[in-house]
């Protein structure tokens, strides 16, 4: 009884896997550094320059790298097996990032059901609680800290509300895009996948300006006790997950534009999607539980 094979692409040896150690060791050295300069004299000192290298390096490592697969992919070198990992390779990446906004989410509800309470008196600790904050009042947000800062919550109305539509919308259009593309129609392609990239650019554009109305009129910053750390902490890494689902989705929309993807070649596309879909239902949670609860 005979086995039939696919055949697996094996690419020849690459320099990008340590060009992007390198890259990765000097952004790591040089945003550790920066930090400490500052902390210690106000000035990034040389970190700042071995942090920029190191970003510029990363880049040309990127760009070289997805210049290689695409080019090893439209030449037909890969094998549907092939296509398999790739696909599982992205779905076992999301899930990483489920996990990684999983943590940021526990820290949220472990202040908000755990410890506020707790400073209140909450489980058996009333004589903790008079000696660590004896005025304390267990509410959320927890707008006033220990030593006396004081912040102002920001509301789900506005700005929040309109980031929510958004993204909501730019869920949609993508979708609209790859239905254009499984029909290979690609002026609905174009069209569609274009006006998510701008919807995304959108979104960045008003956080901006929500963070600049946090630290202007709210005294909302990053030393407002917990809820100050925990709204910039989720809504700042979110705001990053969008930029890097916005520049991959920009990154299709100039292959669409040079007559790449079919209905049989379309993982990249695929793979941009997917992760546009997980930003958006992240989001939906971040809205509900920092804004709206």
């Amino acid at each position: 009884m005979s086995s039939q094979y696919e055949k697996y692409y094996v690419p020849p040896q690459s320099p990008w896997p340590i060009v992007g150690a390198t890259a990765l060791f000097l952004v790591a050295l040089g945003a550790g550094t920066t930090v400490s300069k500052i902390h210690q004299t106000g000035d990034p000192g040389w970190g700042k320059t071995v942090l920029i290298l190191g970003i510029v390096v990363l880049l040309v490592m990127m760009f070289g790298w997805f210049r290689d697969q695409i080019n090893e992919s439209r030449a037909g070198m890969y094998s549907a097996q092939l296509g398999r990992s790739y696909r599982q390779g992205m779905q076992w990446f999301i899930f990483s990032e489920v996990m990684f906004f999983a943590a940021f989410f526990g820290a949220l509800f472990y202040a908000r059901l755990l410890s506020i309470p707790w400073l209140d008196g909450a489980s058996n600790n009333a004589s903790t609680a008079a000696i660590l904050w004896p005025e304390f009042q267990a509410t959320w947000p927890l707008i006033k800290t220990p030593g006396g800062t004081e912040t102002t919550a920001m509301g789900w109305a506005g700005l929040p509300l309109i980031n929510t539509v958004i993204l909501i919308a730019s869920s949609f259009t993508v979708h609209i895009a790859h239905v254009g593309l499984e029909k290979n129609k690609r002026k609905q392609l174009t069209t569609w996948l274009g006006i998510t990239v701008v919807l995304g650019c959108i979104f960045l554009v008003l956080q901006v300006e929500e963070y600049i109305h946090a630290y202007r009129d709210l005294n909302l910053t990053l030393e407002s006790g917990i809820y100050g750390n925990t709204f910039f902490l989720l809504t700042g890494f979110h705001g990053l997950h969008v930029t890097l689902g916005t520049i991959f989705l920009a990154v299709m929309f100039f292959r669409v534009l040079a007559g790449h993807f079919s209905h049989d070649n379309q993982f990249a596309f695929q793979a941009a999607s997917w992760y546009w879909h997980f930003v958006d239902v992240v989001w939906l949670f971040l809205f509900v539980f920092v804004y709206v609860l």
